[in-house]
């Protein structure tokens, strides 16, 4: 700290370069805040089940497998359990096969189990009248310009009708309102009768499955407790359930997909390693400019090991002061992602652990990078340096 003054001064001698290269490292920090809070959004779902006012239950085994449909009258029963609802994925497409929209055929009572998604009573009712009739979020309706009354053909990719066309036609007869930004991704889905759906396509293709199923609990204190009571039916059977809250269903659906530590790990890598050349060659650059104000320090008894400490210093205090800018508006933005995802993701802040992680790689990434430069400026010869040779 005594010498944190010249230190400082050395650091900004070059204004601009330095504020680039803190750009660069506020940059590789943020990425790191925001990749950390992924990375721990995953770690942390499906540890515990309660708070969740809703529970989902799908195969053990994989997202794809289906559970027969009289499990959910079996749900039903345990105790702590409200109400159950049941939906299968449909994998629309609108005009385009690569234009996918969120469609599932869903048992008539799963709208219930959302309430924080509201559609109005007429709806409702032609909903439930109507065979092919269609519930579709109102960002999709503003989307493709569709309107209540319209008939509109999608494409799954997965499942033909009984005539073996995978064009299926549909008629809007509501639309859905999610009135809690937990919920907004249903702004954006479809939703079709499962009767309907089951009766409709080809044998041997569903065949009275569903993919899984969504339950309310009455205590959401208890419903960890929920949770095990339900995957004990299927104990031991060919069909063994895994019940969790629909965060951690959806963070299972994607590490089913891809390994999603190995990702965020391999970005990081390879972003730090980055960050050592650049930081590295920056350091190099500002010790060598400085040889004969260095040479000057050690004239006026500056120890060898003294002038290694200051360039050390230096090179940590340039990592850190980047590193906290990136992190912090890490810290600042988490929240806002969160929240324009659509509860799809709920990324956690940047805590004490992310912190801390952060720090240790700051101070390990400017020891690496001021190592270098701090050993040249402490063998330095001052006779040497002095007259530029």
């Amino acid at each position: 700290m005594k010498y944190l003054h010249l230190i400082w001064a050395a650091l900004f001698r070059r204004k601009t370069r330095t504020v680039l290269t803190l750009v660069s490292i506020a940059a590789a920090f943020l990425l790191f805040g925001m990749l950390d809070a992924v990375r721990t959004s995953f770690d942390q779902a499906g540890k515990s089940a309660n708070g969740a006012q809703r529970l989902q239950t799908g195969s053990k085994l994989s997202f794809i497998d289906t559970l027969p449909q009289g499990l959910g009258e079996k749900i039903a029963v345990v105790s702590g359990v409200k109400s159950v609802a049941y939906a299968n994925w449909f994998g629309g497409a609108y005009q385009d096969p690569h234009n996918q929209v969120f469609t599932f055929a869903v048992s008539d009572n799963y709208i219930d189990q959302y309430p924080e998604v509201a559609v109005s009573a007429d709806q409702r009712k032609a909903y439930v009248d109507t065979r092919t009739g269609v519930l579709v979020g109102e960002k999709l309706m503003e989307k493709y310009h569709w309107k209540v009354g319209d008939q509109i053909p999608l494409q799954s990719n997965i499942f033909p009708q009984q005539n073996g066309s995978k064009n299926w036609t549909f008629n809007i007869v509501g639309v859905l309102h999610p009135t809690d930004s937990s919920v907004a991704f249903y702004g954006q889905m479809i939703l079709m009768h499962w009767k309907y759906f089951d009766d409709a396509v080809m044998k041997g293709y569903n065949n009275g499955q569903v993919g899984w199923y969504v339950t309310r609990v009455n205590d959401v204190n208890q419903a960890d407790q929920v949770a095990k009571a339900i995957d004990a039916i299927s104990a031991n059977s060919d069909h063994e359930t895994r019940t969790q809250t629909e965060a951690a269903a959806t963070a299972s659906w994607m590490k089913q997909l891809a390994n999603i530590g190995l990702i965020v790990g391999s970005i990081m890598g390879a972003v730090f390693f980055t960050l050592l050349l650049l930081t590295g060659n920056t350091m190099m650059q500002a010790v060598r400019e400085r040889t004969s104000e260095l040479a000057v320090l050690k004239t006026l008894g500056f120890s060898d090991r003294g002038v290694l400490s200051m360039v050390l210093a230096e090179s940590v205090l340039m990592v850190l002061l980047g590193g906290v800018i990136g992190i912090g508006l890490a810290a600042l933005l988490i929240p806002g992602v969160s929240a324009s995802s659509g509860g799809f993701l709920n990324l956690p802040t940047v805590g004490a652990s992310s912190w801390s992680l952060g720090i240790a790689l700051m101070l390990a990434i400017g020891l690496v990078v001021g190592a270098i430069p701090a050993w040249r400026a402490m063998r330095l010869n001052i006779v040497d340096a002095l007259a530029g040779r």
